[in-house]
């Protein structure tokens, strides 16, 4: 794929690996000048041959204000009124959209309205409005106390396993380190919640549990324009996960799915969705239908599975698009794959031991693996840095035998 003019640079605002490899990559290659801002200066994605300049700044850190400042200085400084993309990180995606009207006076950039964004983020939020808008998703209850968990178990509505989420991840995932969590019982329910809620800010909900394995988890992923006009859409499934039957996709594949696409469509169309999307549904085998699960309104980690014959994909589209260029059709690479490598490996081991694959069987899944996250034979110095830490992680586990030294960060 080429472009007609990369003149303009791309800023990507903190980032959480590996998505963010991928955008320098999928930018660099069109000969864009893409800029890193993060607060780690040994962040492998600042390796890349991709990366024209690497910033240093956290934006969790320092304030509103005092970022909105130096993002105006760095604008300046790079100067042609760059290309903005808030990376895959909510807390960073939220900032973005909260101050896209001041930062448009200095960026190119397309995100969600602040209100939609915090509206789709947010799981209760969300919830009714894919109600409203006739969107199967998963049933779920918002308890406000640890008296409503036990109204709801007293209800007969309590069918285990359920799930256990943070309305709101970002906050919930900093405070506790955990994600979500499987409850096979009332007294783990009960347990769970106990440990995880703070009681001062009620943030947990209690979700259906749809059962099936990680392949009945589908993923769409597209890019929005000003109208709300899908400009590049592609479905695909996941494989495997990390964290194994809850996280990321660490094995996912590009396959067409109808329904998520139409659905997913008409649905940001009638929100007034604009910018890049992220979102996961999965197919309930006990009623024949695909329930949304996660609405992610920003760029996913896994966005560099799903790219088109022509070689794009939503950040090149976001790019195009900003400025000023067509986005012509193309049709997706189905049955591409793409791999997350080191967290794959550690999903194997965690999958094997529960007895859900073996190593052949393993073996065999990376046919048509046609992309990695880390690995790219154009760019090595960031699989090099990724593969050097991951042997440091494997011989701290060897030598402690503590599972959590093999625990890698994930977006």
């Amino acid at each position: 794929m080429n472009v007609a003019d990369n003149s303009v640079a791309a800023v990507v605002l903190t980032l959480p690996s590996p998505g963010s490899l991928g955008i320098f990559r999928s930018l660099g290659r069109l000969g864009v000048k893409v800029y890193g801002v993060d607060a780690d200066p040994g962040n492998p994605v600042f390796k890349s041959r991709y990366c024209a300049d690497r910033i240093l700044w956290d934006p969790k850190t320092m304030s509103r204000q005092d970022t909105l400042r130096f993002l105006r200085d760095l604008a300046a400084h790079i100067g042609g009124h760059p290309v903005l993309i808030p990376p895959a990180s909510d807390a960073t995606a939220l900032l973005v959209g909260d101050c896209a009207d001041e930062l448009s006076q200095h960026f190119r950039l397309q995100v969600p309205q602040s209100a939609l964004f915090r509206g789709l983020s947010d799981k209760q939020e969300m919830y009714v409005l894919a109600k409203k808008h006739g969107v199967p998703t998963a049933e779920t209850t918002f308890p406000r106390s640890r008296q409503d968990v036990m109204d709801f178990l007293d209800s007969g509505h309590a069918s285990f396993p359920l799930m256990l989420k943070a309305k709101n991840r970002w906050p919930h995932q900093q405070r506790t380190g955990a994600r979500m969590v499987i409850v096979a019982s009332a007294k783990e329910l009960l347990e769970k919640y106990d440990l995880l809620e703070d009681p001062s800010a009620p943030n947990l909900m209690i979700q259906e549990y749809i059962p099936g394995g990680d392949d009945s988890v589908w993923m769409f992923d597209g890019y929005f324009n000003q109208h709300s006009e899908c400009l590049i859409g592609i479905t695909g499934r996941k494989l495997r996960q990390h964290p194994v039957y809850t996280g990321s996709a660490s094995l996912g594949i590009c396959l067409e799915n109808e329904f998520v696409d139409r659905t997913t469509r008409a649905f940001m169309k009638a929100v007034g969705y604009k910018g890049i999307l992220d979102l996961g549904f999965r197919f309930d085998s006990r009623d024949g239908q695909y329930k949304l699960l996660d609405v992610n309104p920003r760029l996913g980690a896994t966005f560099r599975l799903f790219v088109a014959d022509n070689g794009l994909d939503v950040v090149r589209a976001l790019y195009l698009d900003v400025t000023g260029q067509p986005v012509l059709p193309a049709e997706p690479r189905w049955g591409r794959k793409w791999l997350v490598e080191d967290n794959d490996v550690v999903s194997f081991h965690d999958y094997r031991k529960d007895g859900k694959i073996t190593f052949c069987e393993w073996a065999r899944s990376m046919h048509g693996v046609e992309e990695g996250a880390w690995f790219a034979a154009d760019d090595l110095r960031p699989f090099g840095h990724r593969a050097l830490d991951f042997g440091r992680r494997c011989l701290s586990w060897i030598r402690t035998g503590s599972r959590r030294s093999l625990d890698l960060p994930t977006d």
